[in-house]
């Protein structure tokens, strides 16, 4: 196969940091080329400079064999390269057609129909299952990310990447954008994909590319490797790829929510009548396609959102049956001065997690601040409990007071992950946990998970790996359309079974 691009001894650097160093690879012409690493590996800085983001400090891009000047998201285009990001550059208001139009040069006439003709060919050419005259904000997930792939095709792209292209797709929507980019490699397109996802690697890709800390480790055929191997490559020594799942011991109930609805701003119901209870030394996880209601069902346990009324969040925290304490209604301080240890991992790290521009001390103090009663804050106990976590789960920082927003996304999420478990929660909920993490740290965070379930904390996962919600809940609960549309257990239900429920809403679905 012919090279469609090849990069010789690339570097990039940001002032200290040394995001690539002496890269040299090859992107063939007719192949899907995985592109794997930890977190801070460079991956994404790499396709960043193919696609005319960065600049390279050193080294040289051939693109079809020629030296190619990449200054521009523009110059990439020119030479036939488009990036599809995990952040979709859409106008919500605007229907497929028209942001597809929207790429069109200065020069080009702008006429409507002969756009829509041109891409109902691409469509038809690669079997895109795309409405052209569909808005936007009508749009699933799957679909944004289809009239993503569009938009580069029909500015004459024949070399993709794709950046973490299934982080939040169903088993279905993922098998469909495979065969979708089965399609393009058969046309003689060069794809390249980012991605954490070791089995979708082994099924999709040609050859796999490996970074470690931004060097090029080497280049396997994909049918010669396994998830074992390529782990090892990514990590520099053998992991354990079995997640833990101990049976539960000594259940008991925490929670239970009863008809949860939460409707928005502009009077939608985000939650609909929401029921299941949670326990004690299990892992509870959620399932659902984004934007179903996850993170407002989280927010509305632990009192950053409001519900509507008759709604019903009961905390059970006693021995007994009988000592209950209903939260709706209340505060996440009114929550905490009445002795119920509710520990949250919102989705937002930088925003509603940790403040960025704080060291891990000042972040780890912002739990306990106002407990004591001198007017001067104590930075003793935040500084010993910042120095533990960075021990215990190898936080990567050149000092515990540099700013967390330096630090990498695994080290943030091991911040702020071990702050929170540091609280000694009763209840323990984490959004999107391990998203955009590498595999070294995603197996940390499940571990911590599982110490905590047999400590019986109960733990509250939303995730949108189905395979690991599988292998490490007890219960899953399936939220579509903001209903809970099904509770199933974790150690007999399928992949497809979960994906069904995520993407079809039954009659009376329930969680119990």
């Amino acid at each position: 196969m012919e090279n469609a691009i090849q990069l010789k001894n690339i570097t990039k650097t940001f002032g200290r940091v040394v995001a690539n160093k002496s890269v040299s690879l090859e992107i063939r012409r007719g192949e899907i080329l995985s592109l794997l690493g930890e977190n801070g590996s460079g991956k994404t800085t790499l396709m960043n400079m193919i696609s005319g983001i960065y600049y390279p400090d050193e080294g040289e891009i051939f693109v079809n064999g020629k030296l190619a000047e990449i200054r521009s998201p523009r110059d990439a285009y020119k030479l036939g390269i488009g990036m599809i990001h995990q952040h979709f550059k859409l106008v919500d208001v605007f229907d497929a057609t028209e942001n597809i139009a929207l790429g069109l040069e200065k020069n080009e006439r702008f006429d409507l129909r002969t756009v829509r003709a041109e891409a109902k060919e691409i469509c038809d050419r690669y079997h895109f299952d795309l409405n052209l005259d569909q808005k936007v904000y009508e749009m699933s997930v799957s679909q944004k990310q289809t009239l993503e792939i569009v938009k580069v095709l029909f500015r004459g792209a024949d070399i993709l990447i794709l950046d973490e292209p299934t982080a939040v797709l169903t088993p279905q929507e993922t098998d469909k954008l495979f065969q979708v980019i089965r399609n393009m490699r058969a046309d003689g397109k060069a794809v390249v994909i980012i991605t954490h996802k070791l089995h979708e690697v082994l099924e999709v890709s040609d050859r796999v590319a490996i970074l470690r800390k931004g060097e090029y480790i080497g280049t396997v055929e994909t049918k010669e490797a396994t998830e074992a191997s390529l782990t090892e490559m990514m990590v520099g020594k053998k992991v354990d790829l079995d997640i833990e799942r101990p049976e539960p011991d000594n259940v008991k109930k925490r929670l239970d929510i009863r008809n949860l609805t939460v409707i928005s701003k502009e009077n939608v119901k985000i939650l609909d009548d929401v029921s299941f209870t949670v326990n004690g030394g299990e892992i509870l996880g959620i399932a659902g396609i984004s934007g179903n209601g996850q993170k407002e069902l989280l927010e509305a346990i632990a009192g950053l959102q409001k519900t509507s009324q008759g709604s019903s969040i009961t905390f059970y925290g006693g021995e007994q049956a009988d000592q209950k304490m209903e939260l709706v209604g209340k505060t996440p301080r009114a929550i905490r001065d009445a002795g119920i240890h509710l520990a949250f991992v919102p989705e937002d790290r930088l925003g509603m997690g940790l403040v960025g521009s704080m060291g891990m001390t000042d972040n780890m103090m912002l739990k306990t601040y106002d407990n004591g009663k001198s007017l001067l804050t104590d930075r003793k106990s935040p500084k010993k409990l910042a120095e533990r976590v960075r021990k215990k789960l190898g936080v990567v920082t050149p000092s515990i007071n540099t700013p967390v927003s330096r630090l990498s996304g695994g080290n943030v999420q091991k911040v702020l992950v071990g702050r929170e478990i540091a609280s000694s929660p009763t209840v323990l909920m984490t959004a999107y946990a391990v998203r955009g993490l590498d595999i070294n740290t995603s197996y940390t965070i499940y571990n911590l998970l599982n110490e905590q379930k047999k400590e019986g904390v109960a733990v509250i996962y939303v995730g949108e790996d189905l395979d690991v919600l599988i292998d490490l809940c007890d219960r899953i609960l399936v939220l579509c359309g903001g209903r809970a549309n099904g509770m199933l257990d974790g150690r007999k239900t399928t992949k497809e079974e979960v994906g069904l429920l995520m993407t079809n809403l039954k009659n009376g679905g329930e969680g119990r």
